[in-house]
């Protein structure tokens, strides 16, 4: 019984001594780097710059719609970011997509935003949702490699127009 506590006590001693802890705190310097790629994304859209819109990308990178089918049935549509791009670049339309109270939480080199946005097109409004955006700090700075959206008319707030 003696042996059994004597162990118990180094096993949680070691616990303590060993357990990983976070590799980098989140700095509001890492918050805004990731945070401008997202709105250099958005600022692309709208200038259909499609350098801009190509630097913000890891190569891996996926673009992902949840939403649902026509009768309901919940559905994850992908969009190569490829041809996401070349729509976006040769789209006559105006597009604004507007993201606010955007949340913010990075460990390492790992980012994650989590964004509510308003899409407008020829200053029409189009719908909302929310963004989940994942980055990886690169050498050359934050990439985009994981982007999900939601898609909805209902419940909307039209008037944000960002932040």
């Amino acid at each position: 019984m003696r042996n059994s506590r004597w162990i118990l006590a180094v096993m949680g001693v070691a616990l303590c001594v060993c357990a990983p802890g976070k590799v980098q705190a989140q700095s509001a310097g890492d918050e805004a780097a990731a945070l401008q790629v997202v709105h250099d994304l958005f600022d692309g859209m709208r200038e259909k710059d499609e350098a801009k819109l190509r630097a913000v990308w890891h190569p891996e990178a996926r673009l992902q719609s949840a939403g649902q089918d026509e009768d309901g049935t919940p559905s994850l549509r992908t969009t190569p970011v490829d041809g996401f791009i070349e729509s976006v670049v040769s789209s006559t339309a105006a597009l604004d997509e507007v993201t606010f109270d955007e949340v913010i939480q990075i460990d390492g080199n790992l980012a994650s935003i989590w964004a509510p946005y308003n899409l407008f097109v020829n200053d029409s409004f189009q719908h909302c949702g929310v963004d989940a955006i994942h980055l990886i700090r690169m050498s050359d700075g934050w990439k985009i490699f994981q982007l999900t959206d939601t898609r909805t008319r209902e419940g909307c707030d039209v008037e944000r127009r960002g932040s």
